[in-house]
């Protein structure tokens, strides 16, 4: 098969997004060699984390050509991306996060969508007025002229079924996996240089994610006031939220308790996890939870939120809590830093229950959902 990617999150997006259109390029090209692979994106940039494209011909980059395509890449991207297709004879054509370009209902293409999530509808103060009308008027697109579409969750399947009226049997569930780097544990050498290059506590918690109001950090902080002996290690970066979480830290005393981490490469990141107490991740809602499963692999014991796609993400073994609730958490944290018998059960069972979310496995079913086209 020929296969089309919407590729300009794999270039120019370091989190989310990226990762995931990165990891499905990544692992399709690992396990079904038969195919080829057009990456089609503005702009072919440098970033390190698609190497994985060096010197391998199933993949082609596929860039605008003309002037006006060039300048007007948000145009290229919507109106003039399915003639591209067309003239490439691609048999699928797989838009990686929520959109596909205008036309392609009317070719021979088979179109693929994957929906993350649809948090801008069931939490609309979390976004500006225009992205809303603009995210709407996209997904719905998709969803209604895709042939297929993929969740990452069962719970975005159950949200695009009830928001936008879409069969059952239109969608498909293939969960997202995390990076390789974060599947085996490293050296002993490798992670103490990781923690004297970044200066890491000798114990500590760790949070990972944007640092945005939906991601909900500051019910950590306030947890953290509680439990004086605690260090908090913060891995990611954020605008006007992040500025009142430093506040707050500024107000209560916490700046030697908190270290704020940013732009990390894949093997740094990996070191935190594998060095940290407990991840925890008191998101409010997500469409998967990408760093729960970075943390059961990495052997990491996982606090999350009840509710939504989390145990989806976590399995039987992580500790569900209101995440709002600071109290909760805060026992929640304190039982597992306390009981070594119950942290050694969320590791072990945590790492088993990652297993489902190996590269072998999720490339497995994407190729599925190709093949049923």
């Amino acid at each position: 098969m020929k296969i089309g990617f919407d590729a300009k999150r794999a270039f120019f997006n370091l989190t989310g997004l990226g990762n995931y259109s990165r990891d499905t390029i990544r692992i399709l090209g690992q396990y079904f060699t038969g195919n080829e692979y057009l990456l089609y994106t503005p702009k072919k940039t440098t970033n390190d984390r698609l190497s994985f494209l060096k010197n391998k011909s199933i993949y082609q980059v596929k860039e605008p050509k003309s002037l006006l395509g060039k300048v007007f890449t948000s145009w290229w991207r919507t109106s003039q991306l399915t003639k591209e297709l067309v003239k490439d004879k691609v048999n699928i054509f797989h838009g990686l996060s929520h959109e596909l370009p205008l036309g392609i209902e009317n070719t021979s293409i088979k179109s693929v969508v994957t929906i993350h999530d649809l948090i801008f509808i069931r939490y609309p103060s979390f976004f500006k007025g225009i992205d809303r009308k603009i995210y709407l008027k996209k997904f719905k697109h998709a969803c209604r002229v895709a042939d297929k579409i993929i969740t990452v969750s069962e719970q975005t399947k159950r949200d695009v079924i009830e928001y936008f009226g879409t069969s059952a049997d239109k969608i498909e569930v293939v969960c997202q996996g995390c990076n390789q780097v974060f599947q085996s544990q490293l050296p002993e050498k490798n992670l103490k240089k990781i923690s004297q290059d970044l200066q890491l506590p000798s114990n500590y918690l760790l949070y990972v994610g944007t640092i945005e109001e939906r991601k909900n950090l500051m019910t950590l902080l306030n947890c953290l006031k509680e439990m004086p002996n605690q260090q908090l290690v913060v891995v990611g970066n954020g605008g006007a939220y992040k500025e009142k979480c430093l506040n707050y830290i500024n107000k209560n005393k916490l700046e030697g308790k908190v270290q704020f981490l940013a732009n990390l490469n894949l093997t740094e990141l990996a070191g935190v996890y594998q060095q940290a107490e407990v991840m925890i991740y008191p998101s409010i809602f997500e469409g998967f939870g990408i760093p729960i499963l970075e943390s059961l692999f990495s052997k990491t014991p996982v606090i999350t939120s009840k509710g939504g796609c989390f145990k989806e993400a976590g399995g039987k073994s992580s500790i569900y809590i209101d995440p709002m609730n600071p109290q909760e958490m805060t026992n929640a944290i304190q039982r597992v830093l306390s009981d070594e018998e119950l942290k050694s059960k969320m590791v072990k069972e945590g790492y088993a229950y990652a297993q489902n979310f190996t590269d072998d496995k999720i490339a497995h079913n994407l190729q599925s959902v190709y093949k049923s086209l």
